[in-house]
Parts: C-alpha cells; sequence; structure tokens
C-alpha cells in the first residue's frame, strides 16, 4: 500500500500535538496518509476545496481535529461523501468539551463520526479509519485482528501480575 488512503488535517498547526496520534496508529497499520493545516473559519475556500477533491485524490477516509467552535470535520463532511473522523481538540479553558459537542452535534444528513478529546481520541480516529479500509482491505483487516488479540492479550497479562502481587 503505498497511495495516500486517509487525510488527516487540522485547523491550526498548534494541533499537531493531538493529531500525530492518528498518524502513529496509521503506520502501525500500515496505512499512508498525508497531514495538512486548513481552517473551517480562516481559510474556508481551501477547507471546501480540499473536501471536493479528496475522493478524486484517491483518498478514502478523512480526519480532522479542531478545537474551540470546532467546525472543520462539519464543514468537510459537507462537502464530501467520503467518511469523515472528528477529533476534539483541548484548545481551551473547557478543555475540549466546546470542541466534542461541536463536533458531535451535526445535523441530520451530514455524520461525522466523533471519538474521544484529545490524544486518545487521535489514536481511535486512526484505529477506526483503518477499521473503514479494512472492509476492503484483506491485509489491513488481519492487522486489525491482530491488534485486537494484542490487546487482549495485555488485559491478560495484567491480571496475571496483579493476581501474583497479591
Amino acid at each position: 500500500m503505498s497511495k495516500l488512503l486517509v487525510s488527516i488535517v487540522m485547523g491550526s498547526d498548534s494541533d499537531l500535538e493531538v493529531m500525530q496520534e492518528a498518524g502513529k496508529a496509521l503506520q502501525d497499520f500500515g496505512i499512508p496518509y498525508e497531514i495538512d493545516v486548513t481552517s473551517a473559519h480562516r481559510s474556508p475556500d481551501r477547507t471546501a476545496e480540499f473536501a471536493r477533491k479528496a475522493a478524486e485524490r484517491g483518498i478514502h477516509v478523512i480526519i480532522a481535529g479542531a478545537g474551540g467552535a470546532a467546525h472543520l470535520a462539519g464543514v468537510i463532511a459537507a462537502y464530501t461523501t467520503l467518511p469523515v473522523i472528528g477529533v476534539p481538540i483541548p484548545s481551551t479553558s473547557l478543555n475540549g468539551l466546546d470542541s466534542l459537542l461541536a463536533t458531535v452535534q451535526m445535523p441530520a444528513g451530514i455524520p461525522v463520526a466523533t471519538v474521544a478529546i484529545g490524544k486518545p481520541g487521535a489514536t481511535n480516529a486512526g484505529i477506526l479509519a483503518a477499521q473503514i479500509l479494512g472492509l476492503s482491505d484483506d491485509t489491513v483487516a488481519q492487522k486489525m485482528a491482530d491488534h485486537k488479540r494484542k490487546l487482549e492479550r495485555s488485559v491478560e497479562e495484567k491480571s496475571k501480575k496483579l493476581k501474583a502481587s497479591r
């Protein structure tokens, strides 16, 4: 897999520390991605153009992270038929609650899959994108199954360790 399949975008370069977690998750599954900045408010034409052309460029899933008013994922979803995953960024004094509500409260007909606030959400966005791609790619599906088994083994190991320490 060398063709870009996922696009990670964020409203500001200050969101990179959070959004790079989505990239790490995609790398773990061997999924090529791009990462960029575009803003629903500061560069609306650029954002609309990005969303309109993403499918033509071979992108299959978009992960969009934004803080504050957090309209980026919703604006992108309005301009594309691709799945959009929104990552709320904890960038204001509300610690991401404002971003979560802005991202998750989409009107009927314009869905945005919304994950947790911050780094855990960005990680899950990358994993969710892999799950979506795994529907049509057996290699990714196998890596996803391996990932789930690894999670299961880690819980068993933690349980054994806890029981042994008592």
